[in-house]
């Protein structure tokens, strides 16, 4: 049997942080809640960053490695987003042109909260394996911005900017999926939400509870389809979907105690085994929305030196809400695939903001989704921080928007 699945990754995590301490101490929030979300830092985004660049951003180093022909064999380019530019012209229209994908390619942008892109990998390997197209490949680019603000209150510190992109094939060099074997759980709420492009609102109690609810339910149908799986037993490390460190720990614990009747002491040997190596990246970046499994999965792999024959169990969650529960095997190939993005290099080499240095950004970053039919990006004014990145590669950025046409430039 053909394997299909993951061929490459790699994440665009913005070229600016700030310290959750921070931005804890900048707000006046509570220093005691701190330890309740197990993160460090959070990725800030620039006035001349928005989804479509983020998104060309992550994709561009796996666009480039791909020889012509293997590029014009990318059919299908599906961006993900709750941070759409437009009612009707898709981020995937503006990504399409600045990766120079081929004009014969599917181009199409879909949403459903932090599940989406999860469904669009799953309705890609669907297409692949289908072989109506034999060669086929597939991108997938989970990309969004943060409108949080003081607002926002302990959402603030936890919620991250960049991408992920996914690179989708009969070659799975990264992580063969396991066809078939997948659990979904689905229903109304509204725990969160965009309904302007200025501002999110969430319920966290509510949304906290649907992600514990969904994962036992996904799981419970993900072991109603395949014989004998175990939460513990099947899976040797897990990816979830990271609002913050700590929900993840949580959830983790619930699963345990429900399904194993587990003893703390096991519960912790087992999270820092199989689940803390995914979480490394997300506790410096915050919540990358749909492409937050996307970077745990780089993350698991990058920190948990995984070589091949590796079963990964995988939980995608989106508010509203829709989640999956599916799992993949990782190739002998994937380490060295995956460290090739320098995901933690790239980390390290991010500009510490300042509060007042962030407070000042925010203003303009919460604007790059209004929709406005002229607006000139004063590059030079934010040239300064690209400046202090040591090491930058080229990136694309917003440079302004004419008669509501975003227009980019790489700098």
């Amino acid at each position: 049997m053909s394997a299909y699945g993951i061929e490459a990754v790699n994440a665009y995590l913005g070229v600016a942080c700030i310290p959750v301490p921070e931005l804890f101490r900048g707000r006046g929030l509570d220093p005691a809640r701190l330890a309740n979300l197990m993160m460090s830092e959070r990725s800030i985004g620039l006035p001349v960053e928005d989804p479509v660049t983020n998104a060309v951003n992550a994709a561009k180093p796996i666009v480039d490695a791909l020889d012509p022909a293997e590029r014009d064999r990318i059919e299908l380019l599906v961006t993900s987003t709750e941070s759409g530019v437009d009612l009707s012209k898709s981020v995937a229209s503006y990504v399409h042109r600045h990766l120079g994908l081929s004009p014969k390619c599917r181009v199409v942008e879909v949403k459903q909260a932090c599940y989406a892109a999860t469904a669009a990998v799953q309705l890609a390997v669907g297409y692949l394996a289908s072989g109506v197209s034999p060669g086929a490949k597939a991108l997938v680019i989970a990309t969004d911005v943060a409108l949080v603000d003081a607002r926002a209150e302990y959402a603030e510190p936890a919620t991250g900017h960049g991408a992920a992109a996914v690179l989708l094939g009969d070659d799975p060099a990264v992580l063969a999926m396991d066809l078939g074997a997948f659990g979904n759980h689905s229903y109304e709420t509204l725990d969160s939400a965009r309904p302007t492009p200025e501002f999110d609102i969430a319920d966290v109690d509510r949304s906290l509870f649907a992600y514990l609810d969904c994962l036992a339910n996904s799981f419970a149908d993900y072991a109603d389809k395949v014989e004998d799986a175990d939460f513990v037993d099947t899976f040797d490390h897990l990816v979830m979907h990271t609002p913050f460190v700590g929900l993840v720990k949580a959830a983790h614990r619930k699963m345990m105690r429900d399904l194993r009747r587990a003893a703390p002491a096991e519960i912790e040997a087992d999270f820092e085994r199989r689940l803390r190596p995914a979480t490394a990246y997300a506790s410096r970046v915050g919540n990358l929305c749909s492409g937050s499994v996307y970077l745990g999965l780089a993350s698991a792999i990058d920190n948990a030196a995984l070589g091949g024959g590796v079963r990964l169990g995988l939980y995608s969650y989106g508010s509203g809400c829709s989640a999956e529960f599916f799992s993949g095997v990782t190739d002998p190939r994937a380490a060295a695939t995956v460290r090739a993005g320098r995901i933690a290099e790239r980390l390290d080499a991010r500009v510490e903001l300042t509060f007042a240095e962030y407070d000042l950004l925010l203003k303009e970053t919460l604007r790059c989704l209004v929709p406005v039919r002229d607006r000139e990006v004063d590059l030079a004014r934010w040239d300064e921080y690209l400046d202090r990145v040591p090491g930058r590669e080229p990136m694309l950025v917003l440079s302004h928007v004419e008669d509501y046409h975003r227009q980019y430039e790489w700098r």
